[in-house]
């Protein structure tokens, strides 16, 4: 039996030859009730999600922020030496200016009038105007020099200021960054270490229900960035979760989309809200293999994103205690759903 590459699948590998039966993959259902305490525990993680999600979003903030206090230093510094250089010319062309005017007023005062009346001759007149009319082209000439100059060097100091005030603001910016960076990364640490003994405490059958099937299934993906990019992320099945990471040992969940466009030469920041604003906007159930599925109540409040697949399944890195795993589209990454973006394709 025939299966085109061009259709995304999930297979089984059965006994017996190495064969494959395509079968569209069938998440286990969910047990009827969930412990108290593991209901806790999952309420409780998706209050550090959002935290992890303001940390990493910041961090992305902060990037920009950097760049933009490094292209307006670059500015400062090209807009420093633009204005140095146009000093520079003004001056010499200011002296330029002042000698060929002296020069204009020495012995006779030099004109066609003074060369007319003292000239001994037509031929030394001819001279003499001859000499003035370069003078005076040479004059002109130097003045619009001048005027040039000094006109580049006021436009180099606005330039300065400009780029001065940017690189301040942008200092600022990411100063104030850095301090929201380190309150909530201490907010995320303490919260993480209260997850933690949380999970600990949990039964055995509890942590089974969280962790779930162990799904080691073949996935064919179709061609194109999108399909590479989702079977890259099928590939890290089974890592562990672990806040801020981005592979390849172990991810967060936009750690594991911005890992698995970067394997087909697409770059993501690592931040779920920040990757909502990639790509173009996909309708509800017409997602396609790699696009990006996301959850919060607003764009602004986003917390997690998990990656279709196809057949009505997506991949995701949940929370600690969950590995990298399959689920149903799109109410197995969470029940508040917001939307979707095609990456690539």
């Amino acid at each position: 039996m025939s299966i085109s590459a061009a259709t995304a699948a999930v297979l089984f590998s059965v006994p017996g030859p190495a064969l494959a039966v395509p079968l569209a993959y069938q998440q286990p259902p969910p047990p009827d009730t969930a412990s108290e305490a593991l209901a806790q525990y999952q309420q409780l993680s998706q209050q550090v999600s959002s935290v992890n999600e303001q940390l990493l979003a910041a961090k992305t903030d902060l990037d920009a922020k950097n760049a933009a206090l490094s292209s307006a230093n670059n500015d400062l510094q090209s807009a420093n030496a633009a204005k140095a250089q146009a000093a520079a010319d003004e001056e010499a062309y200011r002296g330029q200016v002042d000698q060929l005017t002296s020069a204009s007023f020495q012995g006779a005062r030099f004109n066609k009038l003074s060369a007319l009346l003292t000239g001994d001759s037509a031929d030394d007149f001819l001279e003499r105007a001859s000499a003035l009319g370069i003078l005076a082209a040479d004059n002109e000439q130097a003045l619009s020099k001048l005027s040039a100059a000094t006109n580049q060097a006021e436009s180099a100091e606005k330039k300065a200021k400009d780029a001065q005030k940017r690189a301040t603001d942008a200092q600022a910016a990411a100063q104030q960054l850095t301090d929201q960076i380190t309150k909530t990364k201490t907010d995320l640490d303490g919260q993480i270490d209260k997850l933690q003994a949380r999970y600990d405490e949990l039964s055995g059958k509890d942590k089974q229900t969280l962790k779930g099937e162990t799904d080691n299934s073949v996935y064919l993906a179709g061609p194109g960035v999108a399909g590479q990019a989702a079977a890259a992320a099928m590939s890290q099945r089974g890592k562990p979760y672990v806040w801020g990471a981005a592979g390849p040992s172990s991810y967060d969940c936009s750690g594991l989309t911005m890992w698995a466009y970067k394997q087909v030469g697409v770059s993501l920041p690592h931040s779920s809200r920040a990757q909502y604003g990639y790509g173009k906007s996909v309708p509800y159930g017409q997602w396609q293999p790699g696009d990006l599925l996301f959850y919060g109540s607003s764009a602004s409040s986003i917390h997690h994103v998990a990656m279709y697949i196809g057949n009505g399944q997506l991949v995701h890195a949940s929370t600690t205690g969950v590995p990298v795993k399959t689920a149903a589209a799109p109410s197995g990454a969470g029940g508040d759903y917001l939307g979707a973006r095609r990456i690539a394709g």
